[in-house]
């Protein structure tokens, strides 16, 4: 089962988190599969479970909760095309290519405010940071997709 998060930067380009799995997490901290460090995030917020051939979304006792769809979620299961949004991030999920690339509505992640420098840190297992200062997260998250080596990447170093 190929199970993706799709986001847009606020210039429309599109970027995909593939999940793995069993699950992935989402939240402020470092030891989390999707970083997102703004304010409105708890450090643990939600879990993303892809097992036999299900996806259930989980909220972790976010005090801003998960959304599914514009709808506050404890638990429930996950299908192709829903919108997942964790504080002013919208996710849209794809699963076997079900919606198609050219079917997915272009959901902007809204700001929370302003946004400033940041860098995403890789470790030894892919994490992704969502930077809540002036550099684009979806940059960040390019940045860090194209990173050939696990090394910390600096967006806002123009080389």
């Amino acid at each position: 089962m190929d199970v993706k998060l799709i986001m847009f930067r606020d210039d429309g380009k599109r970027h995909a988190t593939s999940l793995a799995d069993g699950p992935s997490t989402i939240g402020r901290t470092t030891d989390c599969t999707i970083r997102v460090p703004l304010p409105m995030v708890s450090r643990r917020h939600a879990e993303i479970v892809v097992e036999n051939g299900d996806v259930l979304l989980r909220d972790l006792g976010a005090a801003n909760g998960t959304y599914l769809n514009s709808r506050r979620i404890k638990e429930q299961s996950v299908a192709a095309g829903d919108q997942i949004m964790v504080g002013s991030v919208v996710f849209t999920v794809q699963i076997d290519g079900r919606p198609s690339d050219d079917e997915i509505i272009e959901i902007r992640s809204k700001s929370g405010g302003r946004r400033g420098s940041g860098s995403a840190q890789v470790g030894t297992s892919k994490h992704i940071y969502v930077s809540d200062e002036d550099v684009d997260p979806i940059s960040a998250l390019e940045a860090l997709a194209s990173s050939a080596d696990q090394t910390a990447i600096d967006p806002d170093d123009d080389d």
